[in-house]
């Protein structure tokens, strides 16, 4: 069976045997928590020698005493314990296991490194894949697989592999406030047996999956690994969050998963031949996860810019400016229709469109200008900064932000003013439109879509 169908077996697992999960509210429950949570249709067989019963499911001594076949293991035993488990894995027939245990190379000890060989060694004895050690494994909304309690039931475009299992968590269990929606999430710990590259791989060819996600802290098998992230970036965006590129990062995620991290020039010469989309920090991923969910596949660089704050839209114009992107030059028709609508003193409707203070006590004005702005032949898309000055106004901009963006189908991201309820920004993206905190995350964020479409179109025919 080759890689991408024993992967795809993983996730469409039809049974999920938990061993080690305890009685109680202990870390290793809520793996249980999360796969009734979720809603898993497969079967769940608890495994803990000391208990019959656990969260309503019937309990087995091992693994060994489960009555039917087992497709997925997840392995949450002491170090010591893990490689018997393993081998009870192996002579069950189990396909895959998700070793959650840590103690393994990440400790940098011999010891570790030794059990971590020898568990590896027994599992391709009997042909089973391993994800792990020291990860939290699969969660996929489609097939009800999850490893974590509170993350989203709706599935959606965003496949993500992350060396980090507590990053998965908060994505999780934050993306939908963010319009963020999964298809797959890997958690792959120190990769004893399955890579990060071995997922990069499965997830550019996953029908189910448009964009991928990716939070590296080193790599095993250097050129397999460049091989796959280039041809994934020839599929789908891969946006990656690359750590350890200082001393103290790098010092870091070895003591994380292990990971040897590698030199910052280096890195970012090669993602960039790889046509990689490359973020810093937690928001800008998050940022790029969202706005590329919703922007259309070959953005343009001619921008719009709507503005109540007049400050906020200079500094989104100087933005745009240093991300290599376009203010939109307006036809004379749009101006005029402008000047007719916005007549009172102190704004402007050049690009950017000032609608200062007013607009805010009159919502319309910053729907019309949007209106306007969008039927020009000269704008790719539009940056809108504004808001109500209440609840119920509030609303109102929202609702009317995304009739208008429906309306035009032209790509509207809005910019947060201090002062917003969240509550209407996760509207804005349930609606289409991605919301920032701040103009320059929206350009930013804007101008890595322009850049990956620049790639595609220019890139070499030749391998790495």
């Amino acid at each position: 069976m080759d890689l991408i169908a024993q992967i795809d077996g993983l996730f469409n697992s039809r049974s999920v045997a938990i061993v080690g999960v305890p009685r109680g509210l202990k870390t290793g429950s809520v793996f249980l928590t999360a796969l009734l949570e979720q809603g898993y249709s497969g079967r769940i067989y608890p495994v803990n020698p000391q208990a019959d019963e656990i969260a309503g499911l019937k309990a087995y001594p091992s693994v060994a005493d489960i009555p039917g076949p087992v497709d997925l293991a997840i392995v949450l035993v002491p170090q010591q314990k893990a490689l018997g488990v393993v081998r009870e894995c192996v002579a069950k027939g189990v396909k895959g296991a998700v070793l959650f245990t840590s103690g393994f190379s990440e400790t940098g000890t011999r010891e570790g490194q030794d059990l971590e060989d020898e568990i590896l060694q027994t599992a391709r004895t009997g042909g089973m894949r391993l994800i792990g050690p020291n990860g939290m494994g699969l969660y996929a909304p489609k097939t009800g697989l999850s490893f974590f309690p509170g993350v989203s039931k709706n599935p959606g475009p965003v496949g993500m592999v992350s060396h980090s299992g507590s990053l998965t968590n908060i994505l999780g269990t934050i993306a939908e406030t963010r319009g963020i929606r999964f298809s797959k999430v890997i958690s792959s710990g120190n990769e004893c047996d399955l890579t990060a590259a071995d997922f990069l791989t499965y997830l550019g060819h996953d029908p189910d999956t448009g964009l991928i996600g990716a939070y590296i802290e080193g790599i095993k098998r250097g050129p397999y690994f460049l091989k796959a992230l280039r041809q994934a970036s020839l599929n789908k965006p891969v946006i990656m969050w690359k750590v350890g590129l200082t001393p103290e990062g790098a010092r870091a995620s070895a003591s994380h998963t292990g990971a040897m991290a590698g030199a910052r020039d280096v890195w970012q010469g090669m993602l960039r031949q790889c046509g990689v989309i490359p973020v810093v920090g937690f928001e800008a991923l998050t940022d790029a996860l969202m706005g590329f969910s919703m922007l259309p596949s070959d953005p343009g660089d001619r921008m719009a810019i709507i503005s109540g704050p007049g400050g906020l839209a200079v500094s989104a114009a100087e933005a745009c400016g240093r991300e290599g992107l376009q203010l939109a030059e307006f036809t004379s028709k749009t101006r005029s229709d402008l000047a007719r609508l916005i007549t009172f003193s102190g704004t402007s409707v050049r690009n950017p469109i000032d609608v200062s203070l007013t607009a805010h006590f009159d919502l319309e004005i910053f729907f019309q200008s949007t209106r306007m702005a969008a039927s020009d032949p000269g704008v790719d898309a539009i940056i809108v900064i504004g808001c109500g000055l209440t609840p119920e106004t509030n609303q109102i901009y929202v609702n009317g932000l995304i009739r208008v963006q429906q309306e035009s189908q032209i790509p509207i991201l809005a910019v947060k003013i201090p002062g917003f309820d969240p509550k209407y920004s996760q509207q804005l993206c349930r609606g289409g439109i991605p919301f920032f905190d701040s103009a320059e995350r929206a350009v930013h964020t804007y101008a890595l879509a322009v850049q990956y479409k620049n790639w595609l179109e220019k890139r070499s025919p030749n391998p790495i």
